[in-house]
């Protein structure tokens, strides 16, 4: 009696599941841009896949996060017609007069292509990307994993931090899952996928080596996690994925200022690119807060004049005139070590936290001027 109610119980149940299912489907084939940008501001269910152990509680095989990820990364082809300068020559007057239809003649412009990667984010056809992958592209080409391909529409791009959105106008695609990646630990394992040199989709393992890497001369805005995985040409804009094949970021670039330079690849967070993304499906355009004030690094001298040698913060030494932080009473000297109640690690902390702040917003920056502490309102603007 208990296994027959019992079974009557779990028919029940799958029949509401599968109503459930089918409602879903009807649903999800009429996403609108509200449900995007809904899922970009955090409803996204977590991934099943979990890496498989062995009886001794080794992880063997990383299979089940690259099948529910690698689907959703596609390549990315681009071309730009390049403007030749006219041959030097031509500057002498003689020089030019003999020999000037000829080598005008030549090819005055040639096309340059580039390759790099991209993860579909969604099914509304949005892919996200890094911005130097499309610079200046006349044509965009994508590539699926399953064969298929299309050109791509430029929606928006951000140069200050490598981010790009295009859009293809094709159905069935499948959207990548997504993870915290404020969440990220250095020592987790990360597997970085695309189409590095062009020889077909490739996933390299590593770790994350550090998080929150600025200072690199990549990007305007940086605040990049660093991965020993392997990131070459081609890789650029694909998906750095965690063990469960949920994105954590974008992948961007590698650090080669010597050569042979290995094991140092930068990715910029998931959480940085949608904040991006979402601006830019939503405005048109990235808007960022700004104070108006130039900083450095606490200096030991400038701790101890605050009577507390370990502080943390902002050194300012510098306030642009009429800026939001002019107007408020900031002065060169004071440390800033909070925003809205928020911890300002440095100077590059202090810039990131304000630039997430829509122009008109109120905020109040926590302050010492000496030993005294200021509490002090200010409303951001527009950055220049």
């Amino acid at each position: 009696m208990k296994l027959i109610k019992a079974a009557g119980f779990l028919f029940q149940f799958g029949l509401i599941g599968l109503a459930l299912a089918v409602l879903y489907l009807f649903a999800a084939s009429d996403r609108s841009k509200d449900e995007i940008l809904a899922f970009l501001s955090g409803d996204n269910p977590p991934s099943q896949s979990l890496p498989v152990a062995g009886s001794s509680g080794a992880v063997l095989s990383y299979a089940a996060a690259v099948a529910s990820s690698a689907s959703s990364v596609v390549t990315i082809y681009t071309s730009k017609t390049v403007e030749e300068k006219p041959h030097p020559l031509l500057d002498d007057p003689v020089f030019s007069q003999l020999f000037g239809d000829q080598l005008e003649r030549r090819q005055r412009s040639h096309s340059e292509t580039n390759l790099g990667s991209g993860v579909i984010i969604g099914s509304e056809g949005y892919i996200l990307t890094n911005q130097h992958v499309i610079d200046g592209a006349d044509e965009i080409l994508i590539s699926l994993a399953d064969g298929r391909g299309s050109q791509a529409v430029l929606i928006g791009e951000d140069k200050d931090t490598d981010i790009a959105i295009l859009q293809i106008p094709m159905s069935g695609l499948n959207g990548i899952r997504v993870a915290d990646s404020r969440r990220l630990r250095v020592g987790d394992v990360v597997l970085a996928i695309g189409n590095p040199l062009n020889v077909g989709q490739t996933v390299t393992m590593g770790i994350v080596s550090a998080t929150g890497r600025n200072r690199i001369g990549l990007n305007t805005f940086e605040n990049f996690i660093q991965t020993d995985a392997a990131i070459n040409p081609g890789n650029s804009g694909g998906a750095l994925v965690n063990a469960r094949g949920e994105l954590i970021g974008i992948n961007t670039a590698i650090f080669s200022q010597t050569v042979g330079a290995q094991g140092i690849g930068f990715a910029i967070p998931i959480s940085l690119a949608l904040d991006i993304m979402q601006q830019i499906i939503e405005f048109g355009a990235v808007t960022r807060g700004w104070l108006g004030v130039e900083g450095t690094e606490i200096s030991a001298r400038a701790a101890r004049a605050t009577g507390n040698p370990g502080i943390k913060g902002a050194l300012i030494v510098g306030v642009f005139i009429n800026s939001p932080a002019d107007m408020a009473g900031i002065r060169a000297g004071d440390i800033v070590v909070a925003v809205n109640g928020n911890p300002v690690l440095g100077i590059r902390d202090l810039l990131d936290q304000i630039t997430l702040h829509r122009p008109g917003e109120q905020i109040q920056v926590e302050i010492f001027r000496g030993t005294q502490k200021l509490n002090l309102d200010m409303k951001v603007t527009q950055r220049p």
